[in-house]
């Protein structure tokens, strides 16, 4: 198997990271696909897509078992049928990311660091948001704000949100790893959060956990996309 990293967070929250080593066959023998999984698996043509598709529920299967399954919401958002965790999931280049947390929303990002970020940079960066200059780190801090602003995206599930206006990363000392602060300031909410970050090999990943300034810890309860409705 090729879960590279198992990482327990908290009592309640669990980090994991899948390295695509195998080929399809060796993938598929690992999972279990019910037909809503086996019809989507069976739509992708490119075996990258499906490959991604099978280290996801390998790698779900590692971190909490074979009973674990993922459906999708209206606007294709995952959540585990059970109502278990609140899930955040990942995919870049051969690395998948799961985030799971039992009490608290969650979001996590990984990118693989080949494009020239600094050419598209103007997308996602606001004139409060500092880079340093130093060529050596310049990119893997770009990115850091690049992953962490979809983290943001991600926990907060509100249809809007502009990585660029509406999400500021704090002014930080880049590192190899560490922790930052992100503030989301929309029409639809204004909340700040704690995200950390690190770097593998030629990958970052940023994650986040929190429970909302209007949640209710005592009320509030994971539930499957079905059960929302």
């Amino acid at each position: 198997m090729s879960c590279i990293s198992k990482h327990h967070l908290d009592e309640n929250s669990l980090l994991g990271v899948w390295k695509i080593e195998e080929d399809i066959e060796t993938l598929s023998d690992l999972v279990y696909l019910n037909d809503s999984d086996r019809a989507k698996f069976d739509s992708f043509r490119s075996k990258s897509r499906k490959l991604e598709f099978l280290s996801v529920r390998a790698l779900l299967r590692e971190l909490i078992g074979p009973q674990a399954s993922i459906v999708y919401d209206r606007n294709n958002k995952p959540y585990l049928k059970d109502g278990s965790h609140f899930i955040s999931i990942s995919h870049s280049n051969n690395l998948t990311a799961i985030l799971l947390s039992s009490n608290e929303r969650v979001g996590v990002d990984l990118e693989y660091m080949s494009a020239n970020i600094t050419a598209f940079a103007f997308k996602f960066l606001n004139r409060n948001e500092i880079i340093t200059t130093d060529t050596d780190r310049k990119r893997y801090h770009l990115y850091i704000h690049w992953c962490a602003k979809e983290a943001l995206y991600k926990i907060c599930d509100k249809e809007g949100i502009r990585l660029r206006s509406d999400i500021t990363i704090e002014p930080f000392d880049v590192a190899n790893s560490g922790e930052i602060t992100g503030r989301v300031r929309s029409e639809s909410m204004d909340e700040s959060f704690t995200l950390r970050y690190s770097r593998y090999e030629n990958y970052t990943i940023v994650w986040t956990k929190k429970l909302f300034a209007d949640d209710d810890p005592e009320k509030l309860k994971i539930c499957s996309p079905d059960a929302r409705r």
